[in-house]
């Protein structure tokens, strides 16, 4: 599942970081869920059901979207794709979403994010919160939440969730260790936060408030870094041989930037200057010099967020049947 970063065959450079694989995971991950997915299809003569709906035409959107409608035909989950145009209003969005609840063939409904801003500022809450919760296969309406922070979890955020088992399978120990979350975002911060704590982890929120953020982190012994900042991750935020979780998705088309991220010489600045842009994380490729294990951008958080978000849907199309048993994501 893992493998150590070197120089010969690897973009990343010389480096000592195990490689925390989530390409690799989410491939197992799918190969376990299509089975029990073609049985859940064979005993109720329908396969489980994701509605993804799209407001706009943002291209990283598009590109998200058509990956999990691709992961979803894989695993044989009839995902369907509503597009709304970006002229449209928050009602139409708020009607759609109330007829995909009353659907007997959807069992999960995915409103990608984020809605056009024309649709006003809180139009993103006031989607979530009309999704049925039993429906919420993003696990971000009240109902789910609420349920995450007492320590019943039905249905979880995919990102966070699959983080926990990434580190789980490979073995990272959690219970009695410090964890410290840079971000605080009801899609990742918190909820990766909640769930680190149910697994008897002694966890730290950081922000942009936080005073002295390197040192805060470099007492921990697990980092996850979700803010959405290049590079903002260097090693002197990281005790050596902690487990570093890279949750960022930036795409950097600044030369000076690239630059500043990797050395003259390196594959992935000779690519940049190819393709004037790369997808880079929070954190700084050195840090793979301290670290223990390290996930990597990309192939690294990414993949494995459809994976769950796969798992997630099975689990809500179990739950409207009254189907028992388990997906194979453990989120206990």
């Amino acid at each position: 599942m893992y493998a150590r970063l070197h120089g010969d065959g690897n973009e990343q450079g010389s480096v000592t970081a195990r490689v925390l694989d989530g390409r690799a995971l989410a491939d197992q991950l799918r190969d376990e869920v299509a089975p029990e997915v073609a049985a859940f299809t064979r005993q109720y003569g329908r396969p489980p059901g994701l509605a993804i709906v799209l407001v706009g035409e943002n291209p990283a959107s598009e590109v998200y979207v058509r990956n999990k409608l691709k992961t979803g035909r894989e695993v044989g989950v009839r995902a369907d794709l509503e597009r709304l145009p970006g002229s449209a209003a928050l009602t139409d969005v708020l009607e759609l979403v109330g007829r995909l609840n009353a659907s007997e063939v959807h069992d999960g409904i995915l409103v990608q994010a984020p809605l056009p801003g024309s649709l006003g500022r809180d139009a993103a809450s006031r989607v979530f919160d009309t999704i049925a919760p039993e429906k919420d296969v993003d696990g971000f309406t009240p109902g789910n939440v609420g349920r995450l922070v007492q320590g019943r979890p039905t249905l979880v955020p995919c990102t966070p969730l699959g983080i926990i088992e990434l580190l789980t399978r490979e073995g990272v120990p959690i219970a009695g260790r410090h964890a410290c979350v840079i971000g605080r975002s009801e899609i990742v911060g918190k909820p990766m936060a909640l769930l680190l704590l149910q697994r008897d982890a002694t966890v730290t929120i950081c922000h942009s408030k936080t005073s002295d953020l390197a040192a805060v982190c470099r007492s921990s012994d697990i980092l996850v870094a979700a803010v959405g900042r290049t590079g903002l991750v260097t090693k002197d935020f990281v005790k050596r041989g902690a487990t570093v979780v890279d949750v960022g998705m930036n795409t950097v088309t600044d030369a000076s930037v690239a630059a500043s991220l990797f050395p003259e010489g390196h594959p992935r600045l000779a690519r940049f200057r190819e393709r004037g842009s790369m997808l880079v994380g929070d954190v700084h490729p050195s840090v793979a010099d301290v670290a223990g294990a390290l996930t990597p951008v990309p192939g690294g958080v990414g993949p494995l967020t459809i994976a769950m978000l796969m798992m997630n849907t099975l689990r809500a199309a179990r739950a409207r049947v009254g189907a028992s048993g388990r997906s194979p994501a453990r989120i206990s």
